[in-house]
């Protein structure tokens, strides 16, 4: 079978579906994003990683972080380049626009898991045989989540990101005392 849809977007919509790891969502399909800057769907793939995100962080009780991801990713994403995905693009939109709406008007509207409707059944195979492979359970509920994902930006190595800072602030310090 020919692959139609990147692995990280499979890995994507397996762990947005299964394990509920919306953190790992967000890296597995950042890396995919960054090393393809140019093409027809990087406003998608931002688009769907800031709805990962945004799950993230309404999960976690960020209400203000939830909505800033939530209303940039209704800025990226469109119905259209979502069903070149596979995805029921309306549903997507018309359902993440409502938890959004809720959130604002209420800041104690709870958090649910959300469903992609995954139109293409050779993307959902393929997602459900990663599943599989890995042990996971398609539609696995965030209350049978363990615990550090729903934390995971506390446990991540942030070693190559401070090294990385911190590089870049020498250098602007020494362009400033050579000047």
């Amino acid at each position: 079978m020919e692959q139609r849809y990147p692995l990280s977007y499979i890995s994507y919509l397996s762990e947005f579906h299964a394990t509920r790891d919306f953190f790992e969502c967000h890296e597995l399909l950042e890396e995919y994003w960054k090393e393809h800057p140019n093409e027809p769907l990087t406003d998608t793939w931002h688009g769907l990683i800031q709805l990962a995100v945004g799950l993230y962080h309404h999960r976690r009780g960020n209400r203000a972080g939830a909505l800033k991801m939530w209303a940039q990713a209704l800025i990226r994403l469109h119905a259209d380049k979502l069903e070149q995905l596979g995805l029921d693009g309306r549903a997507l939109l018309s359902e993440l626009a409502e938890r959004r709406k809720l959130l604002e008007l209420d800041a104690t509207y709870g958090y649910t898991d959300m469903t992609l409707s995954i139109q293409d059944a050779q993307l959902k195979a393929a997602c459900l045989q990663q599943c599989e492979e890995n042990g996971w359970v398609w539609g696995m509920p965030s209350s049978e989540a363990d615990e550090s994902v729903i934390h995971r930006h506390l446990t991540r190595d942030r070693s190559e990101v401070v090294a990385a800072r911190a590089l870049s602030a020498e250098q602007k310090r020494q362009a400033r005392h050579s000047e």
